[in-house]
């Protein structure tokens, strides 16, 4: 509860203005026409049943002594205990000063305004002191009403109270919003944490093979050099070449764990590859998606067919998957550069900004780039992943 208080407690917003302004040209309007209405108008509108009671005073006084009561309402957030016992105060004096004239208009208004506010921000038992505040605000508006008289008491204050209820429930609708909100925050750092658990676990079980891939290499390696020691050119070159090879293997392996380590999917066995884009695809519901490979197709480094793999798993995420909405996947394979083109339609529940930004991320790691265009609800995207060696 004190939260929704101190969270609107902080200075003045621009619907404060509009709230007291509207408030304010209300009363100055009803005071003139007060002060502007002749006697004999008053007597015919009494004739007519439009008036009760004849007025007391046209003074222009009563005007800026009305808008004594509106004003206030501008600070309503600092305290609207205060701003309520102003108010009283002010329509108090303006009754003694001015006597019979009509303040219905503007005065039920005020007072309506100030209950809701109460029950909506004060703390419980402020609201419940506001509330009743109000109701002796609206009994100083209609004492001496020269349009309605007192006896609209009797529909007015059980206003006040109704008012006072719908403020209540609105205030209870916020802090359960306010309370799902938190929790929902809560839930997802705890996803996050748990994810990034499961990262560094998964990162250190790899940084644990790479370490023994590395031992058990580097043995095999010095096994091999120590036996080419004395042999002839012939044999020693056979040895020589046969380390090359497992040298190039090694650095292989190692470049693929290195790659899993730095990218976020290290449960994977196999490792998605280019190959596995039209198995990608097949998992669509839509029979109407397709692939389509041009240019010089190879085998590419490991850390670059994860990641052409995953920035079209994460893109297509995005993308409607129906049959009038094909998904058009197009890989071209240059010879300093891998291109992937992916085209559809986005899909109104999917989180495209999320996706985009996922595989961004993907390409940056290569030190590639990924560029992505929307237009009449279509998505088309160009990435162009860097091919060393």
């Amino acid at each position: 509860m004190d939260t929704i208080q101190e969270q609107r407690s902080r200075g003045i917003r621009p619907v404060d203005w509009l709230l007291a302004g509207g408030l304010t040209v209300l009363g100055v309007l009803l005071m003139r026409e007060n002060v502007q209405m002749s006697d004999a108008a008053v007597q015919r509108a009494i004739a007519e049943g439009s008036m009760v009671h004849g007025m007391s005073s046209h003074s222009l006084w009563m005007i800026p002594v009305f808008v004594g009561a509106t004003v206030p309402v501008l600070w309503w957030r600092r305290g609207v205990l205060a701003v309520t016992s102003v108010s009283i105060a002010v329509m108090a004096l303006h009754d003694v000063l001015f006597g019979w004239v009509t303040r219905c208009g503007a005065g039920l208004p005020l007072a309506f305004v100030l209950t809701f506010l109460g029950a909506l921000t004060a703390k419980r038992s402020t609201a419940w002191i506001v509330c009743g505040l109000n109701v002796v605000l609206t009994g100083l508006v209609l004492v001496v009403d020269a349009t309605t008289g007192p006896g609209a008491m009797l529909l007015a204050e059980p206003v006040v109270v109704i008012v006072f209820a719908v403020g209540l429930a609105a205030r209870h609708r916020s802090v359960l919003n306010q309370e799902l909100a938190n929790r929902e925050a809560e839930l997802r750092q705890l996803r996050d944490e748990r994810a990034a658990l499961e990262v560094a676990d998964d990162r250190a079980r790899l940084s644990q093979q790479l370490d023994g891939l590395l031992q058990d290499r580097l043995g095999e390696l010095t096994s091999a050099a120590e036996s080419a020691d004395g042999l002839p050119p012939a044999e020693a070159k056979a040895v020589l070449e046969s380390i090359e090879s497992d040298s190039r293997r090694t650095l292989d392996d190692m470049r693929e764990i290195v790659g899993l380590l730095r990218g976020d999917d290290v449960a994977l066995a196999p490792t998605p590859t280019v190959a596995h884009l039209d198995t990608l695809l097949a998992r669509l519901r839509t029979t109407h998606s397709r692939l389509s490979v041009t240019g010089d197709p190879r085998s590419l480094p490991a850390t670059v067919e994860l990641s052409a793999y995953r920035i079209v798993e994460h893109l297509i995420a995005a993308l409607a998957d129906h049959a009038g909405a094909p998904i058009e996947v197009a890989v071209r394979f240059e010879a300093d550069a891998l291109e992937i083109r992916v085209n559809g339609q986005v899909n109104e529940k999917a989180d495209l900004k999320a996706a985009v930004a996922r595989a961004k991320e993907r390409a940056r790691l290569l030190g590639g780039s990924l560029e992505v265009k929307v237009s009449k609800g279509r998505a088309g995207a160009i990435a162009q992943l860097p091919v060393v060696g």
